[in-house]
């Protein structure tokens, strides 16, 4: 970024949006429109649960030329710095990427994820694991299955706790957000395969 660069601070933390994303949306046309070249950082993948696909839309209204560089999305970034492999020919075919925050009214096919061999990584979830927790095992998931929650994943400050699925709402107290919850049999290979943190 050149030293002259206008910066404009618009991140969120959980519960705290310092600007409404509608605003960002206008933002971005508004700056566009002015002939300026703008830039949309974003930590992650702006297409996985980054509203990308929102501000793009923005854009595509107006007539407004873009591009789009892809990031690393936090639930591989997270998974490879815990020693978390999030598919494993052994335990898990399959990963799905969850939000944990739903628009009002909505919900997710909790039966459709509470099925063995397969990865599940929250995002946004972690005021929502005591609910992740009761839902899964209402629809089958066994209460021993792993789980971890990942907090700060990828930075020096990253920690890591690790459990079951039963007492992911215990693990949850211990966290602050960013966070990232992951479940899965993949889970219980952590010990074995976390490398980040001997270094």
């Amino acid at each position: 970024v050149r030293r002259d660069a206008d910066r404009v601070f618009v991140g969120k933390r959980s519960g705290y949006h310092c600007v409404p994303q509608e605003e960002i949306n206008q933002i971005l046309l508004r700056e566009a429109q002015k002939g300026k070249r703008v830039v949309r950082l974003k930590g992650g993948d702006p297409f996985i649960f980054g509203r990308g696909g929102e501000e793009l839309e923005t854009l595509c209204e107006a007539g407004i030329p873009f591009s789009v560089v892809p990031g690393i999305t936090a639930a591989s970034g997270c998974s490879a710095y815990s020693g978390i492999p999030l598919t494993h020919r052994d335990f898990a075919q399959g990963v799905r990427l969850v939000t944990g925050h739903l628009k009002t009214g909505g919900e997710l096919d909790w039966a459709n994820l509470a099925v063995e061999k397969q990865t599940l990584v929250f995002y946004m979830g972690l005021n929502q694991a005591p609910a992740i927790r009761e839902k899964l095992i209402a629809h089958g998931m066994a209460e021993d299955m792993p789980a971890a929650i990942v907090e700060n994943g990828t930075a020096v400050s990253q920690k890591v706790v690790s459990g079951t699925l039963g007492q992911l709402d215990i693990l949850a107290q211990q966290m602050a957000s960013p966070a990232l919850i992951i479940v899965g049999r993949v889970v219980g290979l952590r010990d074995k395969l976390n490398w980040f943190s001997n270094h």
